[in-house]
């Protein structure tokens, strides 16, 4: 069933002049125009037990200018709690414009191109042009083709064939201006036999109040090269969130996901890997807490193409107070891609009897020399648990706590990506403590 809503806030006209504002090529803007005739045709997405009809995911402003100073002393306090403490390889948006950025040196004469996504398409315009919205179509959905018209922000990481990279890239995005939104784009690309580590954080502040987030990141690993992507969305409960993450994997190549979902507003998540060569792997690990009155649905999919694939899902979510959130999982083993192993796993525990969690795994297969398998729960607090807790004289919120984060901690702790690991254990220690 396809959901209609009301026409969009902007036209043709308003597009054009925001793309010539912004100084952009010809082959650009013309997406955006593309990407504004398919958002006014197509409808939402629907997604399995979870209305979005009423989400205000295009009524915002997203022509905002940054008034941060370009000075890491002067960046919104919230960013620079999640900065790594050398600052390293970093990209900081605040409403969408790049206000600071570092890249090694040693980086850049390897041929690696850290940038923002708007200088990235007038500095190395044909390099990006054959990735963008190459993993994710844009006439999808309603919501893709909205990222392609109004895309305010994004970030734009290249590593050359044959470079390894040890240390971790981080975007930042923070937004803090009335009614602003955040639409973002990020193109990762890893040449054959490269290696890297991207991090972003989404962040906001209650100043934004009802505002809206379209994030759209494509991943391309080519032969044998190795990505590990982390993420930590943090919007606050006013905004209506939409990301997709995508990942296109080449013989031999590999992709872990660590994956914090962790935004207090409405959520619709769609994370797909493509293993598109013979021996490709995908890691996904992610994490969820719900909390308030809040409504989340989150698709993780995993296609297998080539023969001797390899994918591993583990999810792990609680659900607190009213929140409502489904966690679908499927897992395709195409025709052909003999020798596929796709495990799932995903749990789901409720803290309330308001709260609602549904884990839904799906296998689908059509070859028959593959290994396949999933397993799902969902369930409340163990009251055995609790009451050993409460009798050693703990109080009834921190048993809880102490419950809930020992249920989060198996998939926190094999987080790859150190910066997403401790920026979890505090998100998780404020929103359930």
């Amino acid at each position: 069933m396809s959901i209609q809503v009301k026409d969009l806030p902007f036209d043709a006209e308003e597009i054009s002049k925001f793309a010539e504002k912004r100084n952009e090529p010809k082959w650009f803007s013309d997406i955006r125009l593309k990407g504004l005739a398919h958002a006014e045709e197509l409808p939402l997405p629907a997604p399995e037990k979870t209305r979005i009809a009423d989400w205000n995911f295009t009524h915002f402003n997203y022509q905002i200018r940054s008034s941060a100073g370009s000075q890491l002393s002067e960046l919104p306090q919230p960013v620079q709690k999640v900065m790594p403490r050398d600052a390293g390889n970093v990209l900081i948006h605040v409403n969408g414009v790049p206000v600071y950025s570092h890249v090694a040196e040693h980086l850049k004469e390897q041929g690696v191109i850290y940038t923002d996504l708007a200088t990235a398409i007038r500095e190395y315009g044909e390099l990006v042009a054959n990735y963008y919205f190459k993993t994710t179509p844009i006439d999808r959905h309603r919501l893709t083709a909205l990222n392609a018209a109004v895309v305010n922000g994004g970030t734009f990481l290249y590593v050359p064939k044959n470079v390894t990279i040890s240390e971790p890239f981080q975007t930042v995005y923070y937004q803090d201006a009335p009614s602003s939104g955040l639409v973002a784009h990020t193109l990762v690309v890893a040449e054959e036999n490269s290696s890297v580590t991207f991090v972003e954080s989404y962040l906001s502040d209650q100043a934004v109040g009802e505002g809206a987030a379209n994030i759209v990141d494509e991943v391309v690993a080519k032969a044998n090269a190795q990505v590990r992507f982390g993420a930590v969305d943090e919007f606050t409960e006013q905004m209506v969130t939409y990301v997709s993450r995508q990942a296109e994997i080449a013989r031999d190549g590999r992709i872990q996901w660590a994956l914090g979902q962790m935004n207090d507003g409405n959520t619709l998540s769609e994370n797909a890997t493509n293993l598109e060569g013979d021996g490709a792997a995908a890691d996904i690990k992610a994490v969820s807490v719900g909390s308030g009155s809040q409504k989340q649905n989150f698709d993780n999919y995993v296609r297998h193409v080539g023969k001797a694939t390899q994918s591993q899902l583990l999810v792990r979510a609680a659900q607190m107070d009213a929140s409502n959130s489904i966690f679908n999982a499927r897992t395709k083993i195409e025709r052909g891609a003999s020798g596929a192993d796709g495990e799932q796993t995903q749990r789901v525990l409720m803290l309330s009897d308001q709260a609602r969690g549904d884990a839904n795994p799906i296998l689908l297969i059509d070859e028959y020399d593959v290994i396949a398998g999933h397993a799902a729960s969902v369930g409340r607090v163990d009251p055995d648990q609790l009451y050993y807790l409460m009798s050693r004289g703990i109080k009834q919120a921190v048993a809880e706590k102490l419950i809930v984060e020992g249920f989060l901690a198996p998939i926190v702790d094999l987080l790859p990506i150190d910066t997403v690991r401790d920026q979890l254990t505090t998100l998780i220690e404020r929103k359930v403590g």
